[in-house]
């Protein structure tokens, strides 16, 4: 009887943990980014609106990716660029931020090439990754390649050169092959339709 009741305990966590830390995750960002404005609204415009912060934010931010792109923001954007490169704390903090963000979200995403990667060929044990370069030659490195490899349960990830003849492309999107990956190969994948 205890047994059956641990059991349906542990099914009932099953059930709920995962919709619970989504929800939480959620409502915690949601207050946050609602929270950074919301202080200033509500003393100097006596507004208390919940989500207008975050409604702010999100037109602000595409104000600005609006003002980015035109011909006016680029000596800006290169005067902030160099002055930033220039100082050797700043421009490896500043560097590293944004070559993440592009890799991600810019124009130049390097995370689009999932792959399978044979890690061990006496065992036949492969390894799932992103192809990020394919030509690392200008480090010595004639026919490596590098392969982003993010942990399961994790943000964090660990780069490796590997040669390029170990490498096999998947046919699954980027999105699925970081889900898979992340949720430790439990989450199902959908293939790409050819």
């Amino acid at each position: 009887m205890m047994k059956r009741l641990g059991t349906y305990l542990l099914q009932g966590l099953l059930l709920i943990a995962p919709l619970a830390a989504t929800i939480y995750i959620v409502y915690f960002l949601f207050q946050f980014t609602d929270g950074l404005l919301s202080a200033y609204l509500e003393q100097f415009f006596q507004l208390k609106i919940p989500g207008l912060g975050i409604l702010i934010i999100i037109c602000l931010l595409v104000f600005l990716g609006i003002i980015g792109e035109t011909i006016f923001a680029r000596p800006i954007k290169f005067l902030i660029n160099s002055i930033l490169e220039r100082a050797p704390l700043l421009r490896l903090v500043y560097t590293s931020v944004k070559d993440l963000f592009s890799a991600f979200v810019g124009k130049e995403k390097k995370f689009q090439r999932p792959v399978a990667v044979l890690i061990d060929e006496k065992n036949d044990i492969w390894r799932m990754g992103f192809l990020t370069n394919d030509k690392m030659d200008e480090m010595g490195l004639d026919g490596k390649v590098a392969i982003y490899f993010p942990f399961s349960y994790n943000i964090s990830g660990i780069l490796y050169f590997v040669p390029a003849n170990r490498v096999k492309p998947l046919n699954i999107s980027s999105a699925e092959a970081m889900k898979f990956i992340i949720s430790g190969g439990v989450s199902e994948m959908e293939l790409l339709q050819d």
